[in-house]
């Protein structure tokens, strides 16, 4: 399983940096994405993410309260996380 730690600050540059990575971790299997130190994230990141979930095997992410806030204040929360990290 391949892992890949989001940074504190997920802005559009963070997800610009981190797409690459994401996109050659998608190719090799399970992916799991550790969000826990997220204190800040923007709209391009939660694109992100979602697509992340959507190809290949999807993802396992693991998050931070500032993530799962902004999952549920865009409506993503269902879209993101497995039903019993919920």
């Amino acid at each position: 399983m391949t892992s890949i730690s989001l940074p504190a600050r997920c802005d559009r540059a963070a997800a610009e940096a981190l797409w690459p990575e994401l996109v050659a971790a998608m190719g090799s299997g399970a992916t799991a994405i550790d969000g826990s130190a997220v204190a800040q994230i923007g709209q391009a990141m939660l694109q992100l993410l979602v697509s992340a979930r959507r190809s290949g095997n999807g993802a396992t992410i693991i998050a931070s309260a500032a993530l799962r806030e902004a999952a549920q204040l865009t409506g993503l929360e269902a879209e993101l996380f497995d039903e019993g990290d919920l």
